[in-house]
């Protein structure tokens, strides 16, 4: 299903905890959030507001 970015709520370098919000995305009038799912340190950011993104799409790169 094809989706677009919304928000993008960290930036390279950022530190995140699990469960912290990486990205907002919507889909058929619908807002879901994209949670961090282990700690760590966003590398890259590959996505950006207003891009439309297919499923399985990378976004963020972490570590």
């Amino acid at each position: 299903m094809t989706g677009m970015v919304v928000n993008v709520k960290v930036t390279a370098g950022d530190k995140v905890s699990k469960n912290d919000p990486l990205l907002i995305m919507e889909a058929m009038k619908m807002e879901a959030t994209v949670y961090a799912e282990h700690d760590g340190i966003i590398g890259q950011i590959l996505g950006k507001a207003k891009d439309s993104v297919e499923a399985r799409d990378l976004l963020i790169i972490y570590k």
